[in-house]
Protein backbone atom coordinates (compact mmCIF):
# COMPACT_ATOMS: atom_id res chain seq x y z
CA UNK A 1 0.00 0.00 0.00
CA UNK A 2 1.05 3.16 -1.12
CA UNK A 3 2.10 5.93 2.00
CA UNK A 4 3.20 8.37 0.15
CA UNK A 5 6.68 7.97 0.97
CA UNK A 6 8.56 6.92 -2.57
CA UNK A 7 5.72 7.48 -4.87
CA UNK A 8 3.43 10.06 -6.20
CA UNK A 9 0.96 7.92 -8.06
CA UNK A 10 -2.79 7.74 -6.63
CA UNK A 11 -3.31 5.00 -4.23
CA UNK A 12 -5.49 2.12 -4.63
CA UNK A 13 -8.30 1.08 -2.50
CA UNK A 14 -8.03 -1.61 -0.36
CA UNK A 15 -10.66 -4.67 0.07
CA UNK A 16 -13.60 -4.08 2.44
CA UNK A 17 -16.49 -5.31 3.71
CA UNK A 18 -19.99 -5.62 1.85
CA UNK A 19 -21.87 -2.76 3.70
CA UNK A 20 -24.74 -0.53 2.37
CA UNK A 21 -23.07 1.30 0.22
CA UNK A 22 -20.67 -1.15 -1.27
CA UNK A 23 -20.63 -3.54 -4.09
CA UNK A 24 -21.22 -7.35 -3.85
CA UNK A 25 -17.59 -7.74 -3.62
CA UNK A 26 -17.09 -5.58 -0.53
CA UNK A 27 -15.76 -2.39 -1.70
CA UNK A 28 -17.34 0.60 -1.39
CA UNK A 29 -19.58 1.77 -4.37
CA UNK A 30 -16.84 3.72 -6.84
CA UNK A 31 -16.47 7.85 -6.25
CA UNK A 32 -17.85 8.78 -9.22
CA UNK A 33 -17.60 12.46 -9.67
CA UNK A 34 -20.95 14.04 -10.17
CA UNK A 35 -21.45 16.50 -12.83
CA UNK A 36 -19.77 19.80 -11.91
CA UNK A 37 -22.05 22.07 -9.56
CA UNK A 38 -22.71 25.39 -10.66
CA UNK A 39 -23.07 28.49 -8.24
CA UNK A 40 -23.18 28.94 -4.55
CA UNK A 41 -23.15 25.09 -5.08
CA UNK A 42 -19.67 24.95 -6.13
CA UNK A 43 -18.83 26.26 -2.78
CA UNK A 44 -20.88 24.70 -0.39
CA UNK A 45 -20.99 21.05 1.73
CA UNK A 46 -20.06 18.34 -0.46
CA UNK A 47 -22.85 16.26 1.27
CA UNK A 48 -22.21 12.93 -1.10
CA UNK A 49 -21.53 10.85 2.01
CA UNK A 50 -24.78 11.62 3.54
CA UNK A 51 -25.79 9.52 0.59
CA UNK A 52 -25.04 6.07 2.29
CA UNK A 53 -27.50 4.90 5.01
CA UNK A 54 -25.59 3.77 7.56
CA UNK A 55 -23.55 6.86 7.86
CA UNK A 56 -26.50 9.10 7.47
CA UNK A 57 -27.87 7.57 10.38
CA UNK A 58 -24.67 7.90 12.35
CA UNK A 59 -24.00 11.33 11.17
CA UNK A 60 -27.54 12.66 12.05
CA UNK A 61 -27.14 11.28 15.33
CA UNK A 62 -24.29 13.21 15.89
CA UNK A 63 -26.09 16.30 15.31
CA UNK A 64 -28.19 16.01 18.69
CA UNK A 65 -25.44 14.50 20.40
CA UNK A 66 -23.04 17.15 19.98
CA UNK A 67 -25.14 19.18 21.61
CA UNK A 68 -25.50 17.00 25.09
CA UNK A 69 -22.52 16.54 24.94
CA UNK A 70 -21.60 20.03 25.74
CA UNK A 71 -24.79 20.62 28.07
CA UNK A 72 -22.58 17.92 30.20
CA UNK A 73 -19.41 19.71 29.45
CA UNK A 74 -20.91 22.78 30.79
CA UNK A 75 -22.39 21.50 33.97
CA UNK A 76 -19.72 19.47 35.48
CA UNK A 77 -17.35 22.20 35.74
CA UNK A 78 -20.64 24.65 36.80
CA UNK A 79 -21.92 22.01 39.81
CA UNK A 80 -18.14 21.24 41.17
CA UNK A 81 -17.51 25.06 41.07
CA UNK A 82 -20.93 25.75 42.83
CA UNK A 83 -20.49 23.45 45.59
CA UNK A 84 -16.50 24.45 46.38
CA UNK A 85 -16.31 28.33 44.87
CA UNK A 86 -12.90 27.37 43.82
CA UNK A 87 -11.78 27.06 40.29
CA UNK A 88 -8.66 24.96 41.11
CA UNK A 89 -11.35 22.31 41.95
CA UNK A 90 -12.57 22.79 38.58
CA UNK A 91 -9.65 22.63 37.19
CA UNK A 92 -8.65 19.63 38.82
CA UNK A 93 -11.63 17.75 37.42
CA UNK A 94 -10.63 18.73 34.07
CA UNK A 95 -7.12 16.40 34.76
CA UNK A 96 -9.03 13.71 36.39
CA UNK A 97 -10.48 12.43 33.14
CA UNK A 98 -7.44 13.41 31.02
CA UNK A 99 -5.56 10.31 32.51
CA UNK A 100 -8.35 8.12 31.77
CA UNK A 101 -9.61 9.26 28.33
CA UNK A 102 -5.44 8.59 27.42
CA UNK A 103 -5.36 5.27 28.45
CA UNK A 104 -8.39 4.18 27.47
CA UNK A 105 -8.15 5.94 23.93
CA UNK A 106 -5.07 3.99 23.45
CA UNK A 107 -6.52 0.63 24.42
CA UNK A 108 -9.43 0.77 22.55
CA UNK A 109 -7.82 1.51 19.80
CA UNK A 110 -6.12 -1.66 20.07
CA UNK A 111 -9.72 -3.38 21.02
CA UNK A 112 -11.62 -1.71 17.84
CA UNK A 113 -9.02 -3.49 15.46
CA UNK A 114 -10.03 -6.97 17.29
CA UNK A 115 -13.47 -7.24 17.68
CA UNK A 116 -16.79 -6.15 15.37
CA UNK A 117 -16.61 -2.35 15.96
CA UNK A 118 -20.53 -2.19 15.66
CA UNK A 119 -20.41 -4.02 19.43
CA UNK A 120 -18.06 -1.90 20.68
CA UNK A 121 -19.94 1.14 19.68
CA UNK A 122 -22.83 -0.23 20.90
CA UNK A 123 -21.60 -0.90 24.44
CA UNK A 124 -18.96 1.84 24.99
CA UNK A 125 -21.86 4.40 23.88
CA UNK A 126 -24.60 3.16 26.06
CA UNK A 127 -21.80 3.26 28.87
CA UNK A 128 -21.41 6.93 28.43
CA UNK A 129 -25.22 7.14 28.00
CA UNK A 130 -25.71 5.56 31.64
CA UNK A 131 -23.01 7.47 32.86
CA UNK A 132 -24.84 10.53 32.24
CA UNK A 133 -27.99 8.78 33.77
CA UNK A 134 -25.71 8.99 37.37
CA UNK A 135 -24.45 12.33 36.89
CA UNK A 136 -28.16 13.40 36.89
CA UNK A 137 -29.12 11.56 39.39
CA UNK A 138 -26.51 12.54 41.60
CA UNK A 139 -27.29 15.95 41.10
CA UNK A 140 -31.30 15.28 41.96
CA UNK A 141 -30.10 14.15 45.31
CA UNK A 142 -28.45 16.61 46.48
CA UNK A 143 -25.65 14.70 46.87
CA UNK A 144 -22.86 17.64 46.30
CA UNK A 145 -19.85 15.45 46.41
CA UNK A 146 -17.15 16.94 44.13
CA UNK A 147 -15.60 12.99 44.95
CA UNK A 148 -18.08 11.22 43.16
CA UNK A 149 -18.50 14.19 40.10
CA UNK A 150 -14.49 13.05 39.29
CA UNK A 151 -15.64 9.60 39.46
CA UNK A 152 -18.40 9.83 37.21
CA UNK A 153 -16.18 11.80 35.15
CA UNK A 154 -13.09 9.70 34.80
CA UNK A 155 -15.79 7.00 33.96
CA UNK A 156 -17.13 8.73 31.50
CA UNK A 157 -14.00 10.05 30.03
CA UNK A 158 -13.20 5.83 29.81
CA UNK A 159 -15.77 5.35 27.91
CA UNK A 160 -15.67 7.92 25.66
CA UNK A 161 -11.73 6.80 24.91
CA UNK A 162 -13.01 2.81 23.93
CA UNK A 163 -15.56 4.83 21.68
CA UNK A 164 -13.50 7.27 19.47
CA UNK A 165 -11.56 5.15 17.87
CA UNK A 166 -13.42 2.66 16.91
CA UNK A 167 -16.40 5.68 16.03
CA UNK A 168 -13.74 7.49 13.74
CA UNK A 169 -11.87 3.75 12.52
CA UNK A 170 -15.31 2.55 11.08
CA UNK A 171 -16.19 5.58 8.95
CA UNK A 172 -13.73 4.29 6.14
CA UNK A 173 -15.76 1.03 5.88
CA UNK A 174 -18.77 2.81 5.56
CA UNK A 175 -18.51 5.66 2.70
CA UNK A 176 -15.35 5.73 -0.71
CA UNK A 177 -12.55 6.64 0.23
CA UNK A 178 -12.86 9.46 -2.50
CA UNK A 179 -15.30 10.94 -0.25
CA UNK A 180 -13.68 10.99 3.43
CA UNK A 181 -12.47 14.47 3.54
CA UNK A 182 -16.10 15.53 2.70
CA UNK A 183 -17.20 12.76 5.40
CA UNK A 184 -14.42 14.47 7.74
CA UNK A 185 -15.89 18.08 6.84
CA UNK A 186 -19.34 16.98 7.64
CA UNK A 187 -18.49 15.43 10.99
CA UNK A 188 -16.21 18.36 12.06
CA UNK A 189 -18.61 20.96 11.13
CA UNK A 190 -21.76 18.83 13.80
CA UNK A 191 -19.07 18.62 16.27
CA UNK A 192 -17.83 22.47 15.95
CA UNK A 193 -21.57 23.37 16.00
CA UNK A 194 -21.71 21.54 19.21
CA UNK A 195 -19.37 23.30 20.89
CA UNK A 196 -21.05 26.98 20.21
CA UNK A 197 -24.96 25.81 20.39
CA UNK A 198 -24.29 23.79 23.47
CA UNK A 199 -22.69 26.51 25.63
CA UNK A 200 -24.98 29.26 24.95
CA UNK A 201 -28.04 26.76 25.35
CA UNK A 202 -26.61 25.83 28.35
CA UNK A 203 -26.39 29.37 29.70
CA UNK A 204 -29.77 29.48 28.93
CA UNK A 205 -31.29 26.36 30.36
CA UNK A 206 -29.59 26.56 33.69
CA UNK A 207 -31.59 29.16 34.85
CA UNK A 208 -34.78 28.05 33.20
CA UNK A 209 -34.82 24.48 33.90
CA UNK A 210 -31.98 23.77 36.48
CA UNK A 211 -28.65 22.29 36.41
CA UNK A 212 -29.18 18.62 36.84
CA UNK A 213 -31.57 18.33 33.92
CA UNK A 214 -28.71 19.13 31.85
CA UNK A 215 -27.67 15.77 32.50
CA UNK A 216 -30.70 13.90 31.80
CA UNK A 217 -31.25 15.93 28.18
CA UNK A 218 -27.35 14.36 27.73
CA UNK A 219 -28.56 11.15 28.25
CA UNK A 220 -31.75 11.16 26.70
CA UNK A 221 -30.24 12.57 23.37
CA UNK A 222 -27.59 9.58 23.49
CA UNK A 223 -30.29 7.43 23.24
CA UNK A 224 -30.13 8.48 18.96
CA UNK A 225 -26.76 7.49 18.91
CA UNK A 226 -27.11 4.06 20.21
CA UNK A 227 -30.27 3.86 17.80
CA UNK A 228 -28.17 4.86 14.85
CA UNK A 229 -25.48 2.27 15.74
CA UNK A 230 -27.57 -0.39 16.52
CA UNK A 231 -28.87 0.28 13.07
CA UNK A 232 -25.15 0.11 11.14
CA UNK A 233 -24.20 -3.33 9.23
CA UNK A 234 -21.77 -5.73 11.20
CA UNK A 235 -18.36 -3.97 11.37
CA UNK A 236 -16.07 -7.37 12.03
CA UNK A 237 -12.10 -7.25 11.40
CA UNK A 238 -11.73 -8.19 7.95
CA UNK A 239 -11.41 -11.64 7.17
CA UNK A 240 -7.32 -11.09 6.13
CA UNK A 241 -6.97 -10.14 9.36
CA UNK A 242 -4.90 -12.32 12.14
CA UNK A 243 -7.28 -12.99 15.21
CA UNK A 244 -5.33 -11.18 18.09
CA UNK A 245 -5.80 -10.04 21.59
CA UNK A 246 -5.81 -6.33 22.52
CA UNK A 247 -3.01 -5.78 24.66
CA UNK A 248 0.55 -3.50 25.66
CA UNK A 249 1.90 -5.25 22.82
CA UNK A 250 -0.79 -4.17 20.49
CA UNK A 251 -0.34 -1.10 21.81
CA UNK A 252 3.27 -1.01 20.90
CA UNK A 253 2.84 -2.24 17.43
CA UNK A 254 0.37 0.63 16.56
CA UNK A 255 3.27 3.00 17.58
CA UNK A 256 5.98 1.09 15.48
CA UNK A 257 3.15 0.96 12.56
CA UNK A 258 3.21 5.02 12.95
CA UNK A 259 7.41 5.20 12.99
CA UNK A 260 7.42 2.92 10.28
CA UNK A 261 4.74 5.17 7.88
CA UNK A 262 6.66 8.69 7.68
CA UNK A 263 3.04 10.40 6.29
CA UNK A 264 1.47 9.09 9.53
CA UNK A 265 3.79 10.43 11.60
CA UNK A 266 4.04 13.37 10.01
CA UNK A 267 0.20 13.65 9.85
CA UNK A 268 0.26 13.56 13.81
CA UNK A 269 3.59 16.17 14.37
CA UNK A 270 1.45 18.52 12.11
CA UNK A 271 -1.57 18.81 14.66
CA UNK A 272 0.81 18.40 17.66
CA UNK A 273 2.85 21.55 16.72
CA UNK A 274 -0.28 23.71 15.94
CA UNK A 275 -1.90 23.08 19.09
CA UNK A 276 1.28 23.20 21.26
CA UNK A 277 2.87 26.12 19.81
CA UNK A 278 -0.38 28.01 18.42
CA UNK A 279 -3.37 27.24 20.93
CA UNK A 280 -3.67 30.19 23.05
CA UNK A 281 -6.40 29.78 25.09
CA UNK A 282 -4.79 30.15 28.27
CA UNK A 283 -4.32 33.43 27.70
CA UNK A 284 -7.66 34.47 26.09
CA UNK A 285 -8.49 35.80 29.96
CA UNK A 286 -5.32 37.66 30.31
CA UNK A 287 -5.83 39.22 27.05
CA UNK A 288 -9.28 40.03 27.85
CA UNK A 289 -8.81 42.07 31.32
CA UNK A 290 -5.73 43.84 29.85
CA UNK A 291 -5.79 44.37 26.03
CA UNK A 292 -9.13 44.19 25.18
CA UNK A 293 -10.54 45.74 28.67
CA UNK A 294 -12.15 48.75 26.76
CA UNK A 295 -14.50 46.77 24.97
CA UNK A 296 -16.14 45.05 28.16
CA UNK A 297 -13.89 42.28 29.56
CA UNK A 298 -16.96 39.90 29.64
CA UNK A 299 -17.77 40.84 26.12
CA UNK A 300 -14.16 40.26 24.99
CA UNK A 301 -13.45 36.85 26.57
CA UNK A 302 -16.85 35.36 25.02
CA UNK A 303 -15.59 36.50 21.65
CA UNK A 304 -12.55 35.09 21.93
CA UNK A 305 -13.85 31.68 23.12
CA UNK A 306 -16.56 31.82 20.10
CA UNK A 307 -14.27 33.11 17.57
CA UNK A 308 -12.33 29.92 16.58
CA UNK A 309 -15.41 27.17 16.66
CA UNK A 310 -17.11 30.21 14.99
CA UNK A 311 -14.85 29.93 11.97
CA UNK A 312 -14.23 26.21 11.89
CA UNK A 313 -17.80 25.42 11.36
CA UNK A 314 -17.82 28.60 8.30
CA UNK A 315 -15.26 26.45 7.14
CA UNK A 316 -17.34 23.08 7.23
CA UNK A 317 -20.24 24.60 5.49
CA UNK A 318 -18.03 26.08 2.76
CA UNK A 319 -15.58 22.98 2.70
CA UNK A 320 -17.25 22.48 -1.29
CA UNK A 321 -14.20 24.83 -2.16
CA UNK A 322 -11.73 22.30 -0.95
CA UNK A 323 -12.67 18.94 0.57
CA UNK A 324 -12.43 17.10 -3.24
CA UNK A 325 -8.26 18.05 -3.46
CA UNK A 326 -6.54 15.14 -3.86
CA UNK A 327 -3.30 16.39 -2.47
CA UNK A 328 -3.99 15.50 1.23
CA UNK A 329 -0.51 16.57 2.40
CA UNK A 330 -0.23 19.67 0.53
CA UNK A 331 -3.06 20.69 2.42
CA UNK A 332 -2.57 19.53 5.98
CA UNK A 333 1.05 21.63 5.51
CA UNK A 334 -1.05 24.60 3.84
CA UNK A 335 -3.99 24.87 6.73
CA UNK A 336 -1.13 24.25 9.65
CA UNK A 337 1.20 27.28 8.37
CA UNK A 338 -2.29 29.53 7.44
CA UNK A 339 -3.02 28.79 11.26
CA UNK A 340 -0.06 30.00 12.36
CA UNK A 341 -0.12 32.88 10.47
CA UNK A 342 -3.43 33.48 11.61
CA UNK A 343 -2.37 33.29 15.37
CA UNK A 344 0.31 35.65 14.45
CA UNK A 345 -1.51 38.21 13.51
CA UNK A 346 -4.07 37.61 16.19
CA UNK A 347 -1.12 37.96 18.86
CA UNK A 348 -0.18 41.57 16.87
CA UNK A 349 -3.81 42.81 16.98
CA UNK A 350 -4.62 45.81 19.13
CA UNK A 351 -8.20 45.49 18.28
CA UNK A 352 -10.70 43.35 19.36
CA UNK A 353 -12.61 42.80 15.88
CA UNK A 354 -9.51 42.73 14.12
CA UNK A 355 -8.45 39.45 16.51
CA UNK A 356 -11.81 37.82 16.05
CA UNK A 357 -10.94 38.29 12.37
CA UNK A 358 -7.74 36.51 13.07
CA UNK A 359 -9.05 33.63 15.76
CA UNK A 360 -11.89 32.88 13.00
CA UNK A 361 -9.11 32.49 9.87
CA UNK A 362 -7.56 30.19 12.57
CA UNK A 363 -10.94 28.45 13.21
CA UNK A 364 -11.45 27.87 9.16
CA UNK A 365 -7.47 26.35 8.68
CA UNK A 366 -7.71 24.32 11.72
CA UNK A 367 -11.14 22.84 9.98
CA UNK A 368 -9.07 22.37 6.61
CA UNK A 369 -6.48 20.51 8.74
CA UNK A 370 -8.66 18.31 10.67
CA UNK A 371 -10.32 17.24 7.18
CA UNK A 372 -7.01 16.28 5.60
CA UNK A 373 -5.09 14.68 8.85
CA UNK A 374 -8.51 12.77 9.39
CA UNK A 375 -8.86 11.40 5.44
CA UNK A 376 -4.54 10.61 5.37
CA UNK A 377 -5.33 8.58 8.99
CA UNK A 378 -8.15 6.48 7.36
CA UNK A 379 -6.82 5.75 3.90
CA UNK A 380 -3.06 5.23 4.61
CA UNK A 381 -3.46 2.75 7.27
CA UNK A 382 -5.03 -0.54 6.78
CA UNK A 383 -7.98 -1.38 8.22
CA UNK A 384 -6.50 -3.82 10.76
CA UNK A 385 -4.54 -0.35 12.02
CA UNK A 386 -7.30 2.41 12.12
CA UNK A 387 -8.95 1.81 15.10
CA UNK A 388 -4.79 2.02 17.24
CA UNK A 389 -3.95 4.84 14.55
CA UNK A 390 -7.65 6.34 16.21
CA UNK A 391 -6.13 6.05 19.04
CA UNK A 392 -3.57 7.96 19.52
CA UNK A 393 -5.47 10.96 17.23
CA UNK A 394 -7.62 10.97 20.33
CA UNK A 395 -4.95 11.45 22.93
CA UNK A 396 -3.09 14.25 20.37
CA UNK A 397 -6.12 15.80 20.42
CA UNK A 398 -7.00 15.58 24.24
CA UNK A 399 -3.19 15.90 24.86
CA UNK A 400 -2.31 18.67 22.40
CA UNK A 401 -4.36 21.68 23.70
CA UNK A 402 -3.80 20.93 27.12
CA UNK A 403 0.14 20.79 26.88
CA UNK A 404 -0.61 24.31 25.31
CA UNK A 405 -2.02 25.75 28.37
CA UNK A 406 0.34 25.00 30.55
CA UNK A 407 3.64 26.45 27.71
CA UNK A 408 1.25 29.39 26.82
CA UNK A 409 0.33 30.61 30.46
CA UNK A 410 4.24 30.37 31.10
CA UNK A 411 5.08 32.02 28.35
CA UNK A 412 2.46 34.81 28.78
CA UNK A 413 3.86 35.39 32.39
CA UNK A 414 7.16 36.09 31.70
CA UNK A 415 7.11 37.87 28.04
CA UNK A 416 3.51 38.90 27.85
CA UNK A 417 0.24 37.72 26.36
CA UNK A 418 0.82 38.91 23.04
CA UNK A 419 4.55 38.35 22.46
CA UNK A 420 3.56 34.55 23.89
CA UNK A 421 0.64 34.32 21.40
CA UNK A 422 2.44 36.14 18.48
CA UNK A 423 5.96 34.28 19.39
CA UNK A 424 4.36 30.77 19.38
CA UNK A 425 2.26 31.23 15.47
CA UNK A 426 5.55 32.15 14.02
CA UNK A 427 7.25 28.65 15.88
CA UNK A 428 4.05 27.34 14.44
CA UNK A 429 4.91 28.15 10.43
CA UNK A 430 8.88 27.27 11.15
CA UNK A 431 8.68 24.38 12.58
CA UNK A 432 5.91 23.23 10.00
CA UNK A 433 7.70 24.51 7.06
CA UNK A 434 10.68 22.71 8.23
CA UNK A 435 9.20 19.24 9.21
CA UNK A 436 7.56 19.68 5.47
CA UNK A 437 10.72 20.53 3.31
CA UNK A 438 12.87 17.81 6.03
CA UNK A 439 10.80 15.09 5.21
CA UNK A 440 9.31 14.86 1.85
CA UNK A 441 6.63 11.96 2.80
CA UNK A 442 3.35 14.46 3.18
CA UNK A 443 3.61 17.05 0.90
CA UNK A 444 4.05 13.67 -1.95
CA UNK A 445 1.20 11.97 -0.40
CA UNK A 446 -2.37 12.14 -2.39
CA UNK A 447 -5.45 9.72 -3.27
Amino acid sequence: MDTGESSTEPRSTEPRSTEPGSTESGTPAADETPPSRRGWRRWAMDTRPLRVPAYRRLWSSTIVTAVGSQLTAVAVPKQIYDITGSSAWVGAASMAGLLPLIVFALWGGAVADTMDRRKLLLVTNSGIAVTSVLFWLQAVSGLDSVAALMVLLAVQQAFWGLNAPARNASIARLVPEGQLPATNALGSTVMQTGQVVGPLLAGVLIPVIGLPELYLIDALALCATVWAVYRLPSLPPLASAVARRAGVREIAEGFRYISAHKVLLLSFLADIVAMVFGMPRALFPQLASETYAPYGEGLALGLLFAAIPIGAVLGGLFSGTFSRARRHGWMVIGAVVAWGVAITGFGLSGSLWLAVVFLAAAGVADMVSMVFRGAILLSAATDEMRGRMQGVFTVVVAGGPRLADVLHGTAGSVFGARAAVAGGGLLVVIVMLTLAFAVPALRRYWI
